[in-house]
């Protein structure tokens, strides 16, 4: 289990990650004070193409990893790029295609939470 440090820095790594590859819409839930949560943060982004999904999806691995050292403990969509979703066990990242995003609406789902806005498109 990381340290809290360890976890606002892939925090903010990833955050930055989805700026750099313009990711859109880009927010975070705060689940720490949900009872029995799985994870303390979930951060949601969207973009429009499949490629641009998984070009953000690997730039966020690439920098967790050349900057903190951090490997994702589990993926899944890569074989449509669709919906991605990186589990860093403390940080769960969801990069979606729009369509999908507003499908599944995982805003909704996890409406207890805290939300926090990083875009700057809002």
């Amino acid at each position: 289990m990381r340290n809290i440090d360890e976890t606002e820095k892939l925090f903010e790594t990833i955050i930055e990650s989805i700026r750099e590859k313009q990711g859109k819409d880009i927010i975070s839930l705060d689940m720490t004070k949900l009872q029995n949560s799985i994870t303390k943060y979930f951060i949601i982004c969207h973009a429009d193409s499949t490629t641009h999904v998984s070009t953000i999806a690997e730039y966020i691995e690439i920098n967790a990893k050349k900057k903190l050292n951090e490997r994702v403990w589990k993926t899944e969509g890569w074989e449509n790029s669709q919906w991605i979703l990186l589990d860093y066990s403390n940080v769960v990242v969801h990069v979606f295609l729009n369509e999908y995003r507003k499908y599944y609406n995982l805003e909704a789902l996890w409406a207890d939470s805290v939300v926090f806005s990083h875009s700057s498109d809002n």
